[in-house]
């Protein structure tokens, strides 16, 4: 699809040589006399980018390009003059116009011109909706009483500098909060860094947060600039605190306590600026009670305390978070959004969440590669999470035996290609034990090629039997 482009001038004749040229470039042209009819088209249509007159009568480019800046912020606008001055350029460029063109106008150096700022503005477009789509997967969803309270707790502790401490059960979003409250902090622009401390070797986790010189330790090949270092300025994010080392703990608290630190094998003080942000799943009160945590090191965390409350005591927002999660998953992996059956959704409200969010994600993740066809129905959220039917019948000596759940639901997988080779690995095995482990009958019944199956029975591997 060609850009749009507006071209705002009251002489005629410059309308007319524009849009023609533009036209030939192979762009889509209107064209406005006034900064007012100019406004009006901002409101209902806003093209892609717009070259906009200084000198009209009644409302000049400049009041237009202020007005239609307040309707649309993002507006890409190129303004054009025959009576110039820096100080009208100036003015121009504070209000937001991307660039500024002397009349008379070359239309060569025009063509060139509005092809840079076309693609300034696609750039722009493709970061916007990136943001967007990161702040939409770290969004904290949501509008239960406990979820309200959580987001005063955010909306206090963000502003300020001081430390937080995350506490909450595995999987309840403890990152979604750290990252919630660097985005209200004045360090928003600058980087958050997240470090899981129970996922780095006691061997590896002090070359991790402040880093290594060259040689300082085997495999050391080059110097390496740790977390600490890569957060400065910014949010440093340490996740499962609890697991850290007695050693590592006391190497932080004097980080924290000095803002410096040198590096693994270094002798050079580096000084930075970081917010520490950090969580746990332990009752770290315990771990200081065992001697597993150092109690200083707890007071200097636990400045601002916030504790995430697991899915069992916001059960209301089940149905906002599963529309969110399929919401996410269906952009990201190209899938239609599914519709869950009241009686599902019911389900789905009174299980336990032994796993929290996270374990939701997944399942709805599962959910929607797995299930066949448009709707989610109760029998299908019972076998994924290995639950019985509301108002099910207990099991006699008499009755049908339900079959177990399929370990497709209940597996957890890391990516959305293991989840299909399941799926592909189960189907295939099925259909051969169909067909009696006939190779030629499998590949008919699955419409595809005997090499084709073939070579997946190997890549998956498939477990074989001799044909009977």
């Amino acid at each position: 699809m060609s850009a749009s482009i507006l071209v705002v001038d009251d002489e005629e004749a410059i309308v007319s040589s524009l849009s023609s040229i533009l036209q030939d470039e192979g762009y889509e042209v209107s064209v406005a006399k006034s900064g007012a009819e100019a406004l009006k088209i901002y409101m209902g249509d806003p093209p892609d980018l717009m070259l906009l007159d200084i000198w009209m009568p009644d409302m000049d480019g400049l009041e237009t390009l202020r007005r239609i800046r307040e309707v649309v912020p993002t507006a890409q606008v190129m303004v054009m003059s025959g009576h110039g001055s820096i100080e009208t350029a100036v003015k121009a460029i504070k209000l937001g116009a991307y660039d500024y063109i002397e009349k008379p106008l070359s239309l060569e150096n025009v063509t060139l011109r509005v092809k840079h700022a076309l693609e300034q503005y696609r750039l722009e477009e493709e970061n916007r909706s990136l943001r967007t789509k990161v702040q939409r997967k770290f969004e904290l969803v949501g509008q239960s009483p406990v979820m309200q309270q959580l987001r005063q707790l955010i909306d206090t502790a963000g502003p300020t500098n001081s430390r937080v401490l995350v506490g909450g059960e595995n999987g309840t979003g403890k990152e979604l909060v750290a990252r919630a409250i660097h985005l209200q902090s004045a360090r928003v622009d600058r980087p958050f860094v997240a470090v899981n401390c129970a996922a780095i070797p006691e061997t590896l986790i002090e070359s991790e947060l402040f880093g290594h010189e060259k040689g300082s330790f085997s495999g050391a090949t080059s110097m390496k600039r740790g977390q600490f270092e890569q957060a400065d300025g910014g949010t440093l994010f340490l996740d499962e605190i609890g697991d850290m080392s007695l050693n590592t703990q006391a190497k932080v608290l004097r980080a924290l306590q000095e803002q410096q630190f040198t590096r693994v094998g270094g002798t050079k003080l580096l000084k930075v600026d970081v917010r520490v942000l950090a969580a746990s799943n332990k009752d770290l009160m315990k771990e200081i009670e065992k001697g597993t945590f150092r109690e200083d090191l707890y007071y200097r965390l636990n400045v601002v305390p916030i504790v995430v409350p697991p899915l069992r005591e916001r059960r209301d927002d089940i149905p906002l978070l599963i529309r969110h999660f399929m919401k996410v998953h269906a952009e990201e992996q190209g899938l239609r959004i599914k519709e869950v059956t009241p009686e599902a959704m019911n389900v789905f409200q009174q299980y336990e969440w032994p796993g929290n969010i996270r374990e939701l994600r997944n399942l709805i993740e599962r959910l929607m590669i797995m299930v066949p066809g448009n709707v989610i129905d109760v029998s299908q959220a019972t076998t994924s999470l290995q639950v019985k039917p509301p108002g099910a019948v207990p099991a006699t000596v008499n009755s049908t035996v339900q079959p177990a759940a399929s370990p497709l639901f209940t597996q957890p997988y890391d990516s959305l290609r293991d989840a299909r080779n399941a799926f592909e690995k189960e189907y295939i095995g099925r259909k051969l034990r169909e067909h009696h482990w006939n190779i030629s009958r499998t590949a008919e019944d699955l419409k595809i090629e005997r090499s084709h199956l073939h070579r997946k029975i190997k890549l998956l591997d498939v477990e074989m039997r001799p044909e009977t």
